[in-house]
């Protein structure tokens, strides 16, 4: 008896659960069609991609150098010889 009284709290929760979850859905879909009229207006780029004069920049911002599998283990070789030993 108490097996069943524990599927029904469970499922009674369940359904709880997953009426907020359509609600909360709904309620999102409606704030951001309300929110979206974007399709006028000017998209503004962050301002870290902005040169001094307030320019879009055309340049990489980082640029990766690759390194061979001999080079990554040497150092990291270097870097774990260096390090004090902790015992």
């Amino acid at each position: 008896m108490l097996q069943i009284l524990y599927l029904i709290a469970f499922v009674a929760i369940a359904f709880v659960a997953l009426r907020n979850l359509v609600a909360n859905v709904v309620t999102l879909s409606k704030e951001e069609r309300k929110a979206s009229p974007r399709r006028g207006r000017r998209q503004v780029p962050h301002p870290e991609l902005l040169d001094e004069e307030g320019n879009l920049t055309e340049e990489p911002l980082l640029v990766i150098r690759s390194a061979s599998l001999e080079e990554a283990r040497s150092r990291l070789e270097d870097l774990y010889s260096g390090s004090p030993d902790e015992d």
